[in-house]
C-alpha cells in the first residue's frame, strides 16, 4: 500500500531540524527500498525549511503510522502536524526514475484537498514534468480526499494549474526539492 506523508515544521524548529538531520537520514535509510519520493519543502523565501514529504510503499496503515510518527524530528517535537493519507502512484515510478533528474528547474509540491466527486484522477497527457502524481485517499482507500503532485514547473502559478482549481476546497503549493543524502 502506498502512503503520502507531509510533516509540517513547527515554527521556530529549524535549529532542531538541522541538529537531527543525520538521525532523520539514518531513519529514512531504513526505508530506502520502500520510498517512492522524499524531500523537504521550503517557505516562500525558498530557503527556510517548512516541511518534509515522504511517499512510501508499506504493508499496511499500521506500518505507515509507525513510519510517520517514529521519525526522529517528529519524536523531538519539530513538526506542528502530519498529513498521512493512502495514496496511489499513478506514474508507476519513483522520483529517482524521473527523466528530468535531480537538478535543473524549480520543483514544487502541490496539494489539493477536497472531498466529494474525485478530480484529476489521471495525470495530464504531458507527463514530462511530473515527478510523482496520485490521489490522496481515505484509510480504506475508497474515498478520494484530494491529490498530491510533485513536479517541475517554471513558477508557482504553473505548478498550481496542474490541478482543477474549482474542484478543491484548498490548494497549497510549496517549493520542494529531491531529498536524501547529498
Amino acid at each position: 500500500m502506498e502512503f503520502f506523508t507531509y510533516h509540517r515544521d513547527r515554527p521556530g524548529s529549524a535549529a532542531l531540524r538541522s541538529e537531527l538531520l543525520e538521525e532523520h537520514w539514518s531513519y529514512m535509510d531504513r526505508f530506502a527500498e520502500e520510498l517512492i519520493a522524499r524531500g523537504p519543502t521550503f517557505a516562500e523565501d525558498g530557503e527556510t525549511p517548512s516541511g518534509s514529504v515522504h511517499i512510501v510503499d508499506l504493508p499496511d496503515a499500521a506500518a505507515a503510522r509507525a513510519f510517520a510518527f517514529e521519525e526522529p524530528v517528529y519524536q523531538a517535537g519539530g513538526y506542528q502536524d502530519v498529513l498521512l493519507r493512502r495514496w496511489r502512484n499513478l506514474l508507476g515510478r519513483t522520483m529517482w526514475e524521473f527523466p528530468g533528474g535531480r537538478t535543473g528547474g524549480d520543483r514544487y509540491l502541490v496539494l489539493g484537498l477536497g472531498s466529494g466527486e474525485p478530480a484529476d484522477v489521471a495525470p495530464p497527457p504531458d507527463r514530462d514534468e511530473l515527478i510523482a502524481y496520485g490521489p490522496l485517499l481515505s484509510d480504506d482507500g475508497t474515498a478520494w480526499l484530494g491529490t498530491a503532485v510533485l513536479l517541475r514547473a517554471p513558477d508557482v502559478a504553473t505548478a498550481r494549474a496542474i490541478l482543477t482549481a474549482d474542484r478543491y476546497a484548498h490548494i497549497e503549493v510549496h517549493d520542494w526539492e529531491f531529498g536524501g543524502r547529498r
